[in-house]
C-alpha cells in the first residue's frame, strides 16, 4: 500500500514509513518467539515471573494522577491509566520511526498486554475488592473505575466493559507477535536478495577480469 503525497507533506515524518525496516537476524527472532510464547501462556494461566513486569507500569499508573491533577477531577483520575498506555504507545512511534521490527513489537505487545490488568480494575468498580494503591493521602483514595463508571452511567456494565477490553488486549498481543514475524522474514527478503545481487556481480567482474588476462597473455 502506497501512502499518498498528501499526506507526507503534510506530515513529513509520515515518510518514514516509506524506508525499508531493519533486517531482523534469525536468532532474535528465534528468541523473542520463545519469550512472547512464554508470555502468553503464563497470562493465560495467570500467574508466572514474567507477570511481573506489570510492576513497571505502577509507577506510571500513579505518575499518571499526579500528572492529570493540575486539570479536572476526571481527568486526573483517568490520567493514571490514560499514562499508563501512551508511554508504550509513544515508544511504539519512536522504534516505527527508526524502522526497528523488534523495538516496534515489543512496545506494541506490552501496550496491548496492559489491557489486561486495566480490565481487572475496570471488573472490579462495583465489588471493589482490589487492594488500592495512591502516592497521597490513604484516607482519599479513589476506585478510578467506580468513579469514571459512575459519572458516565456504566457502573452496571462494569464486568461486560472489562471483557471486552481484554480481548482487545489478547487479539492486539496475537496479533502483534503475527506481524513481527512476518515483518522480521520480509525484512531478510531484500538483504538476502541483494547478497544474491552482489554475489552475481562479483561473479561477473571475476568471469571479465580473466577474460581481459586471457586476451593480454594471448597479445
Amino acid at each position: 500500500m502506497r501512502m499518498p503525497e498528501a499526506w507526507i507533506e503534510r506530515l513529513p515524518l509520515l515518510a518514514r514509513a516509506r524506508t525499508p525496516w531493519r533486517p531482523v537476524p534469525a536468532v532474535a527472532l528465534i528468541v523473542a518467539c520463545a519469550f512472547y510464547g512464554l508470555f502468553l501462556l503464563q497470562a493465560a494461566q495467570g500467574k508466572g515471573a514474567l507477570l511481573l513486569i506489570d510492576l513497571v507500569f505502577v509507577p506510571l499508573h500513579e505518575g499518571g494522577h499526579l500528572l492529570f491533577q493540575w486539570f479536572s477531577e476526571p481527568l486526573m483520575v483517568a490520567g493514571g491509566t490514560l499514562l499508563q498506555v501512551a508511554v508504550p504507545a509513544m515508544l511504539v512511534a519512536f522504534f516505527f520511526s527508526q524502522r526497528e521490527v523488534q523495538g516496534t513489537a515489543f512496545c506494541a505487545f506490552f501496550f496491548f498486554e496492559q489491557f489486561l490488568p486495566i480490565a481487572t480494575y475496570m471488573a472490579d468498580a462495583r465489588a471493589q475488592e482490589l487492594p488500592l494503591l495512591s502516592v497521597g493521602d490513604s484516607d482519599q483514595v479513589i476506585h478510578d473505575w467506580n468513579y469514571l463508571f459512575a459519572r458516565w452511567g456504566l457502573l452496571a456494565h462494569d464486568t461486560q466493559i472489562a471483557q471486552a477490553v481484554r480481548i482487545v488486549g489478547w487479539i492486539g498481543m496475537v496479533g502483534t507477535v503475527g506481524w513481527m514475524v512476518w515483518r522480521s522474514l520480509e525484512s531478510e527478503t531484500p538483504a538476502r536478495a541483494g547478497g544474491l545481487s552482489r554475489t552475481g556481480a562479483d561473479r561477473a567482474d571475476g568471469e571479465e577480469r580473466l577474460e581481459r588476462r586471457g586476451r593480454n597473455h594471448r597479445v
